[in-house]
């Protein structure tokens, strides 16, 4: 990578193992993204067969050119891979990093599993990269993650309106939520009791 902020790991934790994507995961991404036929989900792009080529080419593009660090996330029970998250939009001159493009098979939604993954993400960022601030971004429309974002202790930023035009011709309103470096402490507390209990 042209950019030796973000550097190649991997980050263990008692539920999931998050690895660097490679090509050879993208059978096991598909089966993932399957369960729940999450391609269908209109207001988030998780990828289907006939999109993930395009889908992995830019990423991995993002990746080669310093902005994004790729992760599988991986099932530590099973050894599955059930999905993907990814560091996205890095700015490593100010050192600030934004958590997305996170997907998992659904039936690994609301199992403790999103939680771990970004307490381990957010730990790397904060502790390990010295990072300022780790933004997330989602859709307006996206109930779910904007409620599962606000429970990790990110504040909302603002909205962008008319942020993103998709495919299909209809504009995006981009919610933003950010941690910054001096409340990583009691989001870790935070986090630490949830996963706890």
């Amino acid at each position: 990578m042209n950019n030796h902020w973000l550097y190649e790991t991997t980050l263990n934790g008692k539920l999931v193992t998050l690895t660097p994507l490679k090509r050879e995961h993208t059978n096991a991404l598909l089966n993932a993204a399957a369960d729940g036929e999450l391609w269908n989900l209109w207001y988030t792009s998780v990828p289907g067969s006939k999109t993930i080529d395009a889908y992995l080419d830019q990423a991995f593009k993002d990746q080669n050119d310093g902005r994004a660090l790729l992760f599988t996330v991986i099932d530590n029970a099973t050894q599955k891979i059930i999905g993907t998250t990814r560091y996205c939009n890095a700015d490593s001159l100010n050192q600030r990093v934004e958590i997305g493009y996170t997907w998992y098979a659904k039936s690994f939604q609301r199992t403790g599993i999103n939680t771990e993954c970004k307490y381990l993400l957010l730990s790397h960022a904060f502790e390990t990269l010295n990072s300022i601030a780790v933004e997330f971004r989602t859709h307006w429309h996206n109930q779910a993650s904007r409620a599962a974002i606000a429970r990790l202790g990110a504040k909302q930023d603002g909205v962008l309106r008319n942020h993103q035009k998709s495919t299909a011709g209809i504009y995006r309103d981009t919610v933003v939520f950010s941690i910054i470096d001096q409340e990583w402490r009691a989001v870790k507390r935070s986090l630490e009791y949830k996963m706890a209990r």
